[in-house]
């Protein structure tokens, strides 16, 4: 069964974006969750600041059509990212299916997309973290493509923590492009609409592979 068939459409209430906080990991690949979330903030005025009972970067606002927002960007480190979303979950009584997460994904190549209304964590400790403190698999994730790294321990951490080439980097302005693009349809068109549209687009001008995080 399709996620589309499998899930109602609940409207998309809250956005986060999945990374690490702090000037070490800033613009690192498992960072680009907060990249996302922050050029989501500035196309659409919604300024971010530090909530401490939200344990995040936090801020509500319009987006398209007049629709309310919340942004999140979790100061708790990825793998204890579903506190944060958690506490916001809890204060404004948000249903798991209307908390959209961005986040990175090393079985994605560079320019690649994929946008599910739900699904296992896929050994991504931030999303661990989300289904763990929402009690549920059941929210939409919108994953973007980093590349695949040699599967030792040691090189997927380097891989991940790392920051993308001069190319990579041309290519993944593009891939932001895109996301803005699929999460405004699906806030206009729904979730299943976006997919159909988005999960088959890419982004050419990077070297790029596939392997499992």
């Amino acid at each position: 069964m399709s996620d589309a068939a499998a899930l109602p459409e609940v409207p998309i209430q809250l956005i986060v974006g999945l990374g690490n906080p702090g000037a070490k990991y800033d613009q690192t690949r498992h960072n680009i969750g907060f990249e996302a979330v922050d050029r989501l903030a500035q196309s659409w005025q919604i300024s971010l600041a530090e909530h401490r009972k939200f344990q995040g970067q936090f801020g509500e606002g319009l987006a398209i059509k007049g629709q309310k927002l919340r942004l999140l960007k979790p100061n708790t480190f990825m793998n204890l990212s579903g506190q944060s979303i958690r506490a916001v979950s809890d204060w404004y009584k948000l249903p798991p299916a209307s908390v959209l997460v961005i986040y990175d994904d090393m079985d994605l190549p560079i320019g690649k997309l994929r946008l599910r209304q739900s699904g296992s964590a896929g050994g991504h400790n931030g999303i661990k973290s989300t289904i763990s403190h929402l009690n549920s698999q059941d929210f939409p994730r919108l994953r973007i493509g980093i590349g695949s790294a040699k599967q030792t321990e040691g090189e997927v951490i380097s891989h991940v923590l790392g920051r993308f080439s001069q190319a990579e980097t041309k290519a993944m302005s593009e891939v932001l492009k895109l996301v803005i693009d699929a999460v405004e349809m699906s806030l206009r068109q729904g979730i299943p609409k976006a997919m159909s549209l988005y999960n088959s687009r890419s982004v050419e001008g990077a070297e790029s592979g596939s392997g499992a995080i």
